[in-house]
């Protein structure tokens, strides 16, 4: 159900690629204890690189956010949907080639930044489209490229995500166009972001590193990236997945670690344990299901909570096809707990 390294991941894994939303920062405020973790994993020697599918910031204003919550980062260290979009279209249609852009400036400098030209949407000597997340974008241009992609021009997506998150909660994403635009055209876009592997792919060729390992938040886009990438993934309780996300993880979609927080990254990590029965143990904690019910005895530490939930969920999902019940369970509280009681799946 799970990987299992002897050692801390620190020390089994050279290069963290982490998620931003959810796993360093939630909104303005850094996740309880992120700051401090991401120090240690740097001293220790692990290559941090801060990876997001939102293609509309530049990195430098990755950075800026970064540094106002206390986490210290360089241009090189953030890796975007847009650089994925632009490394994907650079190697196919060479330097120097015109694409028109549906977006922001994050887009804009990206494709510059390998040597293409973008141009607006109208432009007949573009070789190709890419889209992105722009809270400016405007309607003339959302039909106009939907025309020109139903006539054949290629299109490159930076990212498919249906939501984005915002100060007043979740928001339409990108992905809500992206789905608009297929639908119109007839046209499947080639998406750069995660859960697709270019912009993992991008990350290790730009940071370095010989053994990555994604950390992320969300099931269905780091987890599930990490999967197309081929690379080992540690998922974090302090973003959007819950329990009963959790639960309800196909295969596609389970990490090959997980942990409370990022605090996770200093410890090994022992998979659980089957004793028949449909009885999962993990450290001192036994997770049973019974008549589709989950029930779990004993104590210990969050982790190990969550891990033997885990792995009694996914092999009832395996073998029955349903979802366990999950009603009246609740998670050991952690120290991100502690600090913001908000943050608790």
């Amino acid at each position: 159900m799970f990987g299992e390294s002897a050692k801390p991941l620190v020390e089994a894994y050279d290069l963290a690629m982490l998620d931003l939303d959810g796993v360093v920062y939630i909104g303005e405020k850094a996740v309880p204890g992120a700051p401090q973790h991401l120090a240690r994993a740097r001293e220790l020697g692990v290559h941090l690189a801060f990876i997001t599918n939102n293609a509309s910031r530049p990195p430098e204003a990755v950075v800026e956010k970064l540094a106002g919550i206390g986490v210290a980062a360089s241009v090189a260290d953030v890796v975007t949907s847009a650089q994925a979009a632009a490394r994907v279209l650079v190697e196919e249609y060479g330097p120097g080639a015109a694409v028109a852009v549906l977006g922001a400036r994050g887009l804009e400098d990206a494709l510059r930044a390998v040597g293409l030209e973008p141009v607006p949407i109208g432009a007949e000597r573009a070789v190709a489209m890419v889209s992105g997340y722009g809270p400016d974008v405007v309607w003339r241009d959302v039909m106009r490229a939907a025309m020109r992609v139903r006539d054949g021009l290629p299109w490159v997506a930076s990212n498919a995500d249906l939501s984005l998150p915002t100060a007043n909660g979740p928001a339409p994403g990108h992905g809500v166009m992206v789905d608009l635009l297929e639908r119109y055209a007839g046209v499947e876009a080639v998406v750069a972001g995660k859960p697709r592997r270019p912009l993992l792919d991008e990350t290790v060729r730009r940071v370095g590193g010989e053994h990555p390992l994604m950390v992320g938040d969300r099931l269905d886009t780091d987890i599930e990236g990490a999967h197309e990438a081929e690379v080992d993934s540690l998922l974090v309780l302090t973003g959007v997945t819950g329990l009963g996300d959790l639960v309800a993880a196909t295969p596609r979609l389970r990490p090959t670690y997980l942990a409370a927080d990022l605090g996770g990254l200093f410890t090994p990590h022992v998979a659980p344990v089957s004793e028949g029965g449909g009885t999962w143990r993990s450290g001192d904690w036994r997770a049973t299901t019974t008549a589709g019910r989950l029930e779990v005895a004993g104590q210990g530490g969050a982790d190990d909570w969550w891990r033997a939930v885990a792995a009694a969920a996914w092999e009832h999902l395996d073998r029955t096809g349903e979802a366990v019940s999950v009603e009246g369970l609740a998670a050991p509280r952690t120290d991100a707990d502690e600090v913001d009681g908000s943050l608790a799946p």
